[in-house]
């Protein structure tokens, strides 16, 4: 099979990935090898190639993979040969910590994370644990699918967060692959709330506006209306005291990045925390998130935004993200 490799960390811009033949992986017990059809090309992986989140090496990327089920290994038997499937960040969790326990599998110790600490999607097939692997609604098309197992994933998991209820205001800052998906869940869930998107991009503010952004404008400016519930989407380290700023008493702010690439500027106590605003983050996604969000973008339904590139483009694919150039989200497809 034809796999994109990264063998040594380094700028994106070096065109870190090597495309080569490998033997096409036998899946281990409770695993089945998939025929990658799709799969999407993600932030995380910027930050993995560039070792702020260093992978195991050597890897192949990718974790927003869609295909179809070649082959189950022994004991596999909730998916049957030709079924389509998606896989998603989380490969496995132990399940017997406390955080598995408690629902939080996302926050387990020793959870394996797919395309970081075993092999993804770059490549035409890949083996998955059956466990956390998903059926892919029929309303999506294998390329519309891929972006919905990480930036439409983890855009809910910040939509949950926020503990948005119908009728309050939502301020998404920034309006990449999962902004432009959250958008399309609020509208849909909570018909009586405003939201408002804050970007640098023009393009991105009118891609908002098509998707029912109630009103736009650049990070410096302000919302017409207190705002309630705020995810940041943002690379940047300023957004959260900029949109702690503009929280409303009793706000919450969702922070929806792995890294910033600078720090968060100081915060004053008065201005950005007092009046019992919270801040929180995302971490990782659960099984539980996928399985509900799926289900739910069909229903919507949620059409992604995408471009798409050969799984011998991947190296152009990343650089273009890296350089902000991709609207929406980018997906590799195979031949």
């Amino acid at each position: 099979m034809k796999a994109q490799v990264l063998n040594a960390l380094g700028p994106v811009e070096d065109r870190r990935l090597s495309l080569v033949d490998r033997p096409v992986p036998d899946p281990g017990p409770g695993q089945i090898l998939v025929r990658v059809s799709a799969c999407g090309v993600c932030h995380t992986e910027l930050d993995e190639i560039e070792g702020r989140l260093p992978p195991r090496l050597p890897i192949v990327l990718g974790h927003q993979i869609v295909g179809r089920v070649e082959r189950p290994g022994a004991g596999a038997s909730s998916f049957r040969t030709g079924d389509r499937v998606g896989i998603a960040w989380i490969a496995r969790a132990c399940g017997a910590c406390a955080a598995c326990r408690s629902g939080h599998e996302n926050l387990c110790p020793t959870a394996r994370w797919t395309g970081k600490d075993v092999d993804g999607g770059y490549a035409e097939h890949v083996v998955a644990d059956e466990a956390f692997t998903y059926s892919i609604p029929d309303r999506f098309s294998d390329v519309q699918a891929a972006p919905l197992l990480c930036a439409g994933v983890i855009g809910y998991r910040a939509l949950r967060l926020a503990h948005l209820a119908d009728g309050q205001t939502l301020a998404l800052y920034g309006f990449g692959a999962s902004a432009h998906i959250v958008i399309q869940v609020a509208k849909h869930r909570y018909p009586g709330s405003k939201v408002a998107v804050l970007t640098r991009s023009e393009a991105h503010r009118a891609l908002a506006r098509r998707l029912g952004a109630d009103w736009t404008g650049g990070p410096g400016d302000a919302p017409p209306w207190p705002v309630d519930r705020a995810i940041d989407f943002t690379p940047v380290g300023s957004t959260i005291r900029e949109a702690l700023a503009r929280l409303a008493p009793a706000g919450r702010l969702v922070v929806n990045a792995i890294r910033k690439r600078d720090p968060v500027p100081e915060l004053d106590y008065a201005r950005h925390v007092w009046l019992e605003k919270e801040l929180t983050s995302t971490a990782n996604v659960t099984r539980r998130d996928a399985q509900e969000f799926l289900p739910l973008a069909a229903e919507i339904p949620i059409v992604p935004e995408v471009r798409t590139f050969d799984l011998e483009e991947a190296n152009e694919a990343l650089v273009l993200l890296k350089q902000g150039k991709i609207d929406a989200a980018a997906v590799l497809t195979m031949a």
